[in-house]
């Protein structure tokens, strides 16, 4: 969406049923949600990292993230509706 010297913005859509491609997020990041639903992340060997359906307390999407980054992995929207996340990369 947008990227200059000091930041990258990205807008992802993962639409229901769908994974995204092995991936990374190197740079520090804050997120925003604006829609959500249950997902798993699994790491580059294909082990589960996060499945929000089995959480408890019972997962609720935050409307802002922060990451200092993450490792190689995958993210399969396992509920009903899309995530929608836009991101804004800090770049040092």
């Amino acid at each position: 969406m947008f990227e200059n010297d000091y930041v990258r913005v990205l807008d992802t859509v993962i639409r229901a049923g769908d994974t995204t491609p092995l991936h990374t997020h190197l740079a520090k990041h804050v997120m925003i949600v604006s829609s959500g639903s249950h997902f798993i992340r699994r790491d580059v060997d294909g082990t589960v990292l996060v499945d929000t359906r089995a959480m408890d307390p019972p997962f609720v999407v935050p409307p802002l993230l922060w990451s200092d980054g993450t490792p190689a992995h995958t993210l399969e929207n396992t509920g009903v509706d899309e995530l929608r996340i836009r991101a804004i990369e800090l770049k040092d």
